[in-house]
């Protein structure tokens, strides 16, 4: 995140305190967008305050989709801050008793985190704590709120990127979008691995279940859901389990779980799509992200003896994106 979001968005000498300056970190975004990032207030009431001309862009009126730019002119009804304030303090802990993961690197305003099992990426039903809302919680009050670019499963663990300005943001979901962005996992599975090769699986997924408790159901026929791509390479075959080395080629709701247990191959401690076993928790791990100018985070899990991995295995040998 760039050192422009560690401005606190409070006004300038001389200017309200309803008023302030688009910043850099927050450049690109809808007026409507920008408001809900900074406020973190209802959209129907941001909505309501655009449409009414409570809020000024540049001294006139504006439109909710109106892109910002630097140094635009925003000003707020004289109540708006101390709403945001309260909705904050009510919601959210104090920033400072708010432990964030582990930095693996940062590369200008993409920063990598080390995110342990058990966190969630997003908060959602079932659970409140999560690593946005950690990110909400230190950086209230800063012109940009660093957001998570992309998702883990609360229970996979591993290299997640945030974005520390809507420009990164905008940036690296297009790079998702466009298969740009390289991520790779690891994986103790059940059982012997059949190849010793590099293999490429390929399933159509179709999700069911309401948020919070889908699953995923795995067909072999084509157009049957959306195309799900990965390569597995083995590092370690066993008789009872073994270490996949696992490259995505597209990013769909637990692809890599549901795809290895549809080929007899679950991801050991994967209560959802595997059965009981004596790994202690959910073995897999986000390895490696190889950005689109080819920077790499990567990070080693902490599995114990006897999943223990000591050393990080080298890249495969084949296209960063398929």
């Amino acid at each position: 995140m760039s050192d422009d979001a560690t401005i606190p968005p409070s006004a300038a000498a001389g200017e309200p305190d309803n008023a302030f300056p688009v910043q850099a970190v927050e450049s690109g975004q809808k007026l409507l967008q920008l408001l809900q990032r900074r406020l973190g207030l209802p959209q129907s009431l941001l909505h309501r305050w655009i449409r009414t001309g409570q809020v000024r862009l540049n001294g006139g009126r504006a439109k909710p989709f109106t892109v910002v730019a630097v140094g635009d002119q925003i000003r707020l009804p004289p109540f708006a801050r101390n709403m945001a304030e309260r909705k904050r303090a009510e919601e959210a802990p104090a920033a400072q008793d708010v432990p964030l993961p582990p930095l693996v690197g940062r590369s200008g305003d993409i920063w990598a985190f080390n995110k342990p099992s058990g966190l969630p990426t997003q908060p959602g039903t079932g659970h409140e704590d999560s690593l946005a809302g950690r990110l909400a919680a230190r950086y209230a009050g800063q012109p940009y709120i660093p957001t998570p670019i992309h998702r883990l499963d609360k229970d996979t663990s591993g290299v997640l990127l945030v974005a520390g300005s809507f420009a990164a943001l905008s940036a690296m979901t297009t790079a998702l979008r466009q298969h740009e962005l390289c991520k790779e996992y690891l994986a103790w599975v059940r059982g012997s691995w059949p190849f010793a090769e590099a293999r490429r699986l390929t399933h159509w997924l179709r999700k069911e279940g309401r948020d919070g408790f889908e699953r995923v159901r795995v067909s072999d026929q084509p157009g049957d859901g959306r195309e799900a791509v990965l390569t597995a390479v083995p590092l370690e075959r066993g008789a009872e389990r073994s270490l996949l080395l696992l490259r995505l080629h597209t990013g769909r709701t637990h692809q890599i779980r549901a795809q290895l247990a549809h080929v007899g191959h679950a991801v050991l401690g994967d209560i959802k799509y595997g059965t009981p076993d004596a790994a202690p928790h959910l073995m897999l791990h986000a390895l490696r992200v190889i950005l689109p100018d080819g920077e790499i985070f990567a990070c080693l899990p902490e599995w114990e003896k006897p999943f223990a991995v000591r050393s990080l295995p080298a890249a495969p040998d084949m296209p960063l994106s398929t």
